[in-house]
């Protein structure tokens, strides 16, 4: 009976040394988890914040501080005529004086935040799997290539509107908005919004992130060598293949997948 768990306790160690052998594989995509955490909090800045235009003005009987800041959402600027400080007037998608890039970037914008999103919770699980996971690996392959797919989407989604938009004030296009937006067709100039390179900015690391996910190996090589669990072997209990390290790869005293000479001199005296 000691013999059997001394044993037990032999593929318990090789067990270990096998799970902190392949949390060690999975660093780089520990680092696009939280990449990409971090580039959707800043895409949720983006979308939120008005300043991916700033018109310049001639008329400050109005426009006090003549810059006006032009969003995706709404146009606003600072007044002392009127009874706020900061006067904003909403823009919406069936406004029909609003250029095409601004409607395409509230809807890919939102599209971008919902993938950004999922694509977290993925990663998370896929990060999950691959770090506390000891019995079943059967899912690794569909979670990292469903966070890196879903990353690349989202990295996609909002850099083609942010580029829109961006292109849209380096050539200087105007926007005719009505009279109650006191606001001119044609500004004296245009300046690129500090959201439009946040956007871009959190825009790459997404794809960085996605990519980081995408070639992770382990994730596209663990289910071609993965062996049936056998419950009935009391020796292996609840481990499986894939969690257990090959004969060539253990450590010193793990003899797993062997005859132990313990047994058979035990059962011939």
């Amino acid at each position: 009976m000691d013999v059997r768990l001394e044993s037990s306790f032999s593929l318990s160690e090789c067990h270990t040394s096998r799970m902190i052998y392949m949390s060690h594989t999975a660093h780089w995509q520990f680092l696009g988890l939280i990449g990409g955490v971090l580039a959707w909090i800043l895409i949720m800045t983006t979308t939120g914040i008005n300043e991916w235009r700033l018109w310049h003005v001639e008329n400050v009987s109005v426009i006090s501080s003549d810059v006006a800041w032009v969003g995706i959402w709404k146009a606003c600027f600072f007044s002392h005529s009127f009874s706020s400080m900061e006067t904003c007037q909403s823009i919406s998608i069936s406004d029909p004086f609003i250029p095409t890039e601004i409607p395409v970037a509230q809807v890919l914008m939102v599209l971008g935040m919902i993938c950004g999103l999922a694509g977290n919770i993925s990663a998370a699980m896929a990060m999950r799997v691959a770090y506390f996971s000891l019995e079943d690996r059967r899912d690794i392959r569909l979670l990292f290539l469903l966070a890196g797919t879903l990353y690349v989407l989202t990295g996609g989604l909002c850099l083609v509107p942010l580029v829109w938009n961006m292109t849209s004030v380096l050539n200087n296009r105007t926007i005719d908005f009505p009279p109650e937006f006191n606001l001119p067709a044609a500004p004296v100039k245009q300046q690129v919004g500090s959201a439009i390179g946040v956007g871009i900015m959190a825009s790459i690391m997404m794809l960085i992130s996605g990519l980081l996910f995408l070639c992770y190996r382990y994730a596209w090589q663990t289910l071609s060598s993965e062996v049936p669990r056998n419950n009935n072997d009391p020796l292996r209990g609840p481990w499986t293949e894939t969690t257990l390290a090959q004969q060539s790869e253990a450590p010193n005293g793990c003899n797993q997948g062997t005859d132990n000479p313990a047994f058979h001199s035990e059962e011939l005296s």
